[in-house]
């Protein structure tokens, strides 16, 4: 005779499974929107840029305009290819991800803006899938800082921070520019809070006038 007292057991490992299951798929869907979101916001940044360069460029100035957009447009690749989950790597390397995550943030959306880029990275190793949300979740903090905190462009300075203190990775984005007047808000905050909730991660930001800072705390437990 069939052992009837099982099957609630089975139904309760099949339910946990198709939960697991359901977690994955958002979790995939998120990556995939904030793809999305980053692509629309940086192909804005460059079309602006091209239009900025062109339109001042004239005779052998078109030369140099050309080269510099080369440039941009190949860090821009570097950037995505960065932010793309597709290597085969369990663990990354925390300072050197992060580093030339910064370097071609700094190539391709902050120096065309005049805005200087300062980075501290400690090292470690993370995950790969951890690693990669994290850097999601900074490319949007810095994106956002370049396009809204610095109206006036004097002295544009973000400072990146990503350290192992007592349990956690502690990841800032800091800026010295007008502070932020309220919480994030749109597809882009969303987005963020999502990747946070994915990697069991705490935002605190803090705004006034020297600036704007964001800091993402995520344990090394997180899973």
């Amino acid at each position: 005779m069939p052992d009837i007292s099982a099957r609630p057991n089975d139904r309760g490992v099949r339910s946990h499974y198709v939960a697991n299951l359901d977690d994955v798929s958002r979790d995939w869907e998120l990556v995939l929107r904030e793809s999305h979101h980053r692509m629309k916001n940086t192909l804005t940044l460059l079309g602006a840029s091209v239009r900025r360069d062109f339109t001042r460029a004239g005779g052998p100035d078109m030369s140099v305009a050309v080269d510099r957009l080369e440039r941009r447009i190949v860090a821009f690749g570097r950037l995505y290819q960065l932010l793309s989950d597709n290597d085969d790597l369990s663990e990354i390397s925390v300072g050197a991800f992060f580093e030339k995550l910064c370097g071609a943030l700094s190539e391709a959306v902050l120096e065309p803006a005049g805005i200087r880029c300062e980075a501290s990275v400690e090292s470690g190793t993370l995950p790969a899938w951890q690693c990669h949300r994290l850097a999601l979740m900074l490319t949007e903090l810095i994106t956002n800082a370049a396009k809204h905190a610095f109206p006036c462009k004097n002295g544009a300075l973000i400072r990146i921070e990503v350290v192992n203190r007592e349990g956690s990775w502690l990841c800032a984005v800091a800026d010295n520019g007008v502070g932020a007047t309220g919480p994030l808000q749109g597809a882009g905050s969303r987005i963020l809070e999502g990747l946070a909730r994915s990697i069991r991660a705490r935002m605190h930001g803090e705004a006034g006038q020297g600036g704007t800072r964001v800091t993402i705390a995520m344990p090394l437990a997180a899973a």
